[in-house]
């Protein structure tokens, strides 16, 4: 038997044991503490800007930042806090850059640029362009919108009317250099500053006459249903395009985050470009902006163009952009070459095993394809096509706008409902809703020879030097006919 002391002696033992072990466990955790680091980031998104979802809110909900940057071995005693903070404008994203509650930020072109002209004119630190999310080459996706009873068609139609834009935005850009393209000047009309919530009301309530916006809204308010555009940016030929940029102290001391950020971005992308249609159903979700919209930018053949890598003709871009502000006293002196800085996103692409130079001297979006299976023969000229979404179904393309519409056709004689059907402009070679076209039509041949527009002088124009008839959407639906 164990005697009374024995007993004592070992339980002592053990307690002495159980108290080293908990002191050292005490010390280790103290020890990780110590060393543990939490790193607030504030990101300026714009959710209802459409080009923007795949640097912002697709990340937040689809959790790719979070995934690239539990990949960053330096990042393993690392907690990043993201704050995520929705604008509707860039502008605001600028002075949250400059008061530091935003480390990240994405905007248009013109508010990029002033955003890179006030921080080289100020006395922080400097922004630095980083990444681009999407653009347009010609400058789609910017426009100028009229309510759908207006009498006012083009441009010259508005002289002294009232028109709304955000200041400060690529809209008001875009409208600046319209405006200088035709030989007038803002004092020949009457210019308002209005966000995109308030010129859709006051568009609809018709309290001002035209409203210019960026994306989505030229599209958006025509879809939904009491407004027609009547400008497009591809008109200015000026690339259009929303970057990100970041404050030059943050980048420097947390590298790593910068590249995780660029590699979630094109994870985003990615996503987006594998499955468009279930992609636009989840962004309508999360921004409210309907998922046919959504679709028209981003979709195969879509305004807007998903590519990360800045290239030359952006910065050229840029500079033009700053000269058409110059002009107009509007922006600080700017160094662009300086501001830009592809360091990150090369790294990023490097780290993806991507070839960074062969992306950056392209072009090429993703486009429609496939096999028409209503006039059959294969899809081989995808800016002449068009693509039919039924309501709850699936998207189906086919090789002409004749056969999109008359796919159109039978599924509603059929008894389903088409959501929406896509065609693209003949001139601008940007896609469109068909039912806001405007038509040339030739009907002597074994199938109808159906050309689609978005700009009724144009559609008017290309009729009358093509022996064509020029129609609105109806009376092309209905001289629709399949035909191989």
């Amino acid at each position: 038997m164990m005697n009374q002391g024995t007993f004592k002696g070992e339980v002592h033992g053990k307690l002495h044991k159980l108290g080293v072990i908990s002191t050292l466990f005490v010390a280790c955790a103290l020890s990780w503490s110590a060393h543990a680091e939490t790193v607030t980031v504030g990101i300026g998104t714009q959710n209802t800007t459409t080009n923007t979802v795949t640097g912002g809110i697709v990340l937040k909900e689809m959790g790719f930042l979070d995934k690239e940057l539990a990949k960053v071995p330096k990042f393993k005693n690392t907690q990043f806090k993201i704050e995520w903070q929705n604008f509707t404008s860039g502008p605001p994203v600028t002075n949250g850059m400059i008061a530091n509650t935003l480390q990240i930020g994405m905007m248009g072109d013109y508010p990029l640029l002033v955003n890179g002209a006030t921080f080289q004119n100020g006395n922080e630190t400097k922004s630095r362009l980083i990444a681009m999310i999407a653009y347009n080459k010609d400058g789609s996706g910017n426009g100028i919108v009229v309510h759908k009873d207006s009498p006012y068609y083009e441009l010259a139609d508005l002289k002294g009317k009232k028109i709304s834009v955000p200041f400060g935005s690529a809209a008001h850009g875009m409208l600046l250099k319209a405006l200088e393209d035709h030989g007038y000047k803002p004092e020949d009309f009457q210019l308002s500053s209005q966000s995109p919530e308030v010129g859709t009301s006051s568009l609809q309530e018709k309290r001002i006459d035209a409203h210019a916006d960026f994306v989505p809204f030229a599209d958006l308010l025509p879809f939904r249903g009491f407004a027609r555009k009547i400008f497009d940016g591809a008109e200015t030929k000026v690339p259009t395009f929303h970057g990100v940029v970041v404050r030059e102290d943050f980048a420097k001391k947390y590298p790593e985050f910068v590249v995780a950020y660029i590699k979630a971005l094109m994870d985003a992308n990615d996503w987006v470009h594998k499955n468009p249609a279930l992609a636009a159903e989840k962004i309508e979700q999360w921004t409210h902006i309907e998922k046919e919209v959504v679709y028209l930018y981003l979709g195969p053949g879509g305004v807007h163009t998903l590519d990360p890598t800045i290239k030359p003709k952006w910065i050229e871009t840029v500079k033009y952009d700053h000269g058409v502000l110059d002009r107009m006293g509007r922006v600080k002196p700017l160094d662009a070459d300086a501001w830009a800085d592809e360091s990150y996103v090369k790294e990023a692409f490097k780290q993806k095993g991507l070839d960074y130079d062969k992306q950056k001297a392209s072009f090429s979006n993703y486009e429609i394809s496939g096999t028409d299976p209503l006039c059959g023969g294969k899809i081989t000229e995808p800016r002449k096509a068009g693509e039919v979404w039924i309501a709850g179904g699936k998207i189906t393309a086919y090789k002409s706008a004749n056969c999109a519409l008359a796919a159109t056709k039978k599924a509603t004689a059929a008894g389903q409902k088409v959501g929406v059907t896509y065609v693209y402009d003949d001139t601008l070679k940007i896609k469109m809703f068909a039912d806001k076209a405007y038509y040339a039509i030739k009907t002597d041949g074994k199938t109808p020879d159906i050309t689609p527009f978005l700009l009724k002088k144009d559609a008017q124009a290309y009729a009358s030097a093509n022996g064509a008839k020029f129609a609105l959407y109806d009376e092309a639906l209905a001289a629709a006919k399949a035909g191989r």
